[in-house]
């Protein structure tokens, strides 16, 4: 197994126990991060309060992950389900309910120095507000 995919196994792995500081030690200092449909942040600080601001509205498992990379490894994606639930109301999104959504979703990532420099998030946001009920 190429130490990029071990990589981000072991960051998923951590993101499925919700266990935090072991995703972020998975991260660089200077970490980009592409939300879906939004904007660029920049750091692991900055990751950190992502995160606080993810597991007070959403709790989600990934599963069917499958882990792709390139032939340098300094590139990966990843292929996932997400089985969630929305806890609390998320800022510009529906009110939430404990609705449970399921929907594929994706990701990109830079490899350096064997972590993980950049991410980006993809899913279809569209499905998600209407598993749960918004339009």
């Amino acid at each position: 197994m190429s130490a990029s995919r071990a990589l981000i196994e072991r960051y998923y792995d951590a993101f499925n126990r919700a266990d935090w500081e072991a995703m972020l030690a998975c991260l660089t200092d200077d970490v980009a991060h592409d939300i879906n449909q939004g904007h660029r942040e920049l750091g692991r600080d900055t990751f950190r309060d992502f995160l606080a601001r993810m597991q007070r509205s959403y709790r989600e498992q990934l599963r069917d992950i499958v882990v792709m990379t390139s032939a340098d490894d300094r590139r990966a994606a990843a292929e996932y389900v997400v089985h969630g639930q929305y806890l609390a109301d998320d800022e510009g999104l529906p009110p939430a309910h404990g609705q449970r959504y399921v929907l594929p979703g994706g990701a990109f990532f830079d490899i350096r120095d064997g972590r993980i420099a950049r991410v980006s998030n993809y899913y279809n946001l569209h499905d998600w507000i209407a598993q749960v009920g918004g339009r």
